[in-house]
């Protein structure tokens, strides 16, 4: 059980830190933490029966309560602040039935959220303790290992380890239950392929309420007796470039959009105790791979998951890396590539859907049947994702099926698209395809940048490298770039600014 690894980091190493919180410049150690866990399980019991939910940062605080709510047979619903707080608590509480929410005052005024009525803050719960509550951790701490791990949860790695929200980037977010199970497999085949053992710090910028920076960033480093440097917004770049520089993670896990702001306010040297960088949730650009080698001579290792395979599906063996490909399989975990019209498994170098098989595959989606069979069939899992595997058992990702729009009868690759854009367009130019409804041809691509560019002489360059079904018939500037809380472009809300540019 996950609570239980991490319990065995505190009894073997009672006084390393597990959290260095930037947030409020607090060290706490493995012992503190086993005893503020074991103090918020015997508060959570009385709050709440099964989910209750958690909307903190990243921070001691968050992988605290996290830890604590399984301690005390609860399955934390992690609730993604990012994309209106008020709005996905509602939300949670409505598709996961739970009423419970644990957050801080702090989170609140930055998010502009409103106090619900059954919000408990996090500090509130600390402020109030009182002498027996401490005492009563104290003696439970002291317990012999297999009493304290029983107290803690009966061992049943089917049991719920987490809710967690699909993006929402496409559509409304689906709901995730996760095992200790998937999550557990996850880190173990992750950490052997990436040989991560020995490492002792990690850099944990990554929301918990993402898949990716709750199994990597918070249960990865707890379950192997590392210490988290937590901040909790990551896209404050110029202050994580300092951390790495002065706290010297040698662990450095991050969306690409991320990892190009840390290495923009860096200077050579500053990454100098990085041992792996590792990129994901979204394709890494070539330049971004450049600018690690040329500045601090570290190749970054691109992986791929999702939500539903906790998450990692693939990664770049370290000694084995292949540039522009999302890497092997991770051990036990099985890839293949489906033919979109026949549905047989298809040749290397042939794209299709890919399908994974594993461990780390959930179960289904909460309280929908219907979208679980339609994604899980006989233990494949359908990803939505379209790519080919090598000659030597590389996956490559070539887009989601839902960004190909048709054009005229043929399908066309909206991916394809914003990199021919971002190919021809200065590097401070963000670009991206979206589609629109059209009369005539069913669907039309529409050019968002966030700079001005000269269109007519992009136009010119682009109809030399895209069919011409594929060529946007029309260029708009959209500032600022609506985000997920993994820094990946919010499609469905870009799509809605445009069409509201339109009407």
């Amino acid at each position: 059980m996950l609570q239980h690894r991490f319990i065995d980091s505190a009894i073997s190493n009672p006084d390393k830190i597990a959290f260095i919180d930037r947030a409020t410049n607090r060290d706490i150690s493995y012992k503190q933490a086993l005893l503020a866990s074991l103090i918020l399980a015997r508060r959570f019991k009385k709050l709440e029966h099964g989910r209750i939910g958690i909307m903190l940062p990243t921070s001691s605080a968050g992988g605290l309560a996290v830890i604590g709510a399984l301690m005390a047979g609860r399955t934390p619903v992690m609730i993604n602040y990012s994309t209106g707080a008020e709005k996905n608590c509602v939300y949670g509480q409505e598709q996961c039935d739970f009423r419970v929410i644990i957050t801080t005052k702090t989170l609140l005024e930055k998010t502009g959220c409103k106090q619900l009525p059954d919000m408990i803050f996090i500090e509130d719960i600390f402020s109030s303790l009182k002498s027996f509550e401490k005492a009563l951790a104290f003696i439970k701490s002291k317990l012999p290992l297999p009493l304290l791990k029983r107290v803690t949860g009966r061992s049943n790695l089917n049991q719920p380890a987490v809710i967690l929200f699909t993006s929402g980037s496409e559509k409304e977010p689906k709901v995730v239950q996760l095992s200790q199970k998937n999550i557990l497999s996850n880190i173990d085949s992750f950490a052997d392929m990436m040989e991560i053992r020995g490492m002792d710090m990690l850099l944990a910028v990554l929301p918990y309420f993402h898949v990716f920076g709750l199994t990597i960033n918070l249960w990865t480093p707890m379950c192997f007796g590392m210490t988290s440097i937590t901040y909790a917004n990551p896209l404050e770049f110029k202050t994580i470039a300092k951390i790495i520089k002065e706290y010297k993670p040698e662990l450095l896990v991050g969306t690409p959009l991320f990892l190009e702001g840390y290495v923009r306010q860096s200077k050579p040297g500053d990454f100098a105790s990085i041992k792996l960088a590792v990129s994901g949730a979204d394709k890494c650009p070539e330049q971004l791979r450049a600018q690690y080698r040329e500045k601090h001579n570290i190749e970054i290792i691109e992986g791929y998951g999702t939500t539903e395979t906790s998450p990692v599906i693939s990664a770049n063996p370290r000694h084995r890396n292949k540039p522009g490909s999302i890497g092997t399989p991770i051990p036990g975990t099985t890839v293949k590539i489906q033919n979109l019209d026949s549905g047989e498994d298809c040749m290397h170098g042939e794209m299709g859907k890919i399908l994974v098989k594993g461990d780390g595959v959930m179960q289904g989606y909460l309280n929908d049947v219907e979208e679980s069979s339609l994604r899980i069939k006989s233990g494949w899992y359908d990803t939505g994702d379209l790519g080919y595997l090598d000659e030597d058992g590389y996956l490559w990702h070539k887009g989601r099926l839902k960004r190909f729009v048709k054009i005229g009868g043929e399908m066309v690759s909206l991916v394809m698209v914003e990199e021919t854009l971002n190919d021809l367009t200065p590097e401070e130019v963000e670009c991206c395809a979206v589609e629109l409804p059209d009369a005539k041809r069913g669907s039309r691509i529409v050019a968002v940048t966030n700079n001005e560019i000269d269109q007519q002489e992009l136009s010119k360059r682009l109809s030399k490298e895209l069919p011409n079904l594929a060529l946007p018939k029309k260029f708009v500037i959209v500032p600022e770039f609506p985000r997920m809380g993994s820094g990946k472009t919010d499609f469905r809300s870009l799509t809605e600014i445009v069409r509201g540019m339109e009407d």
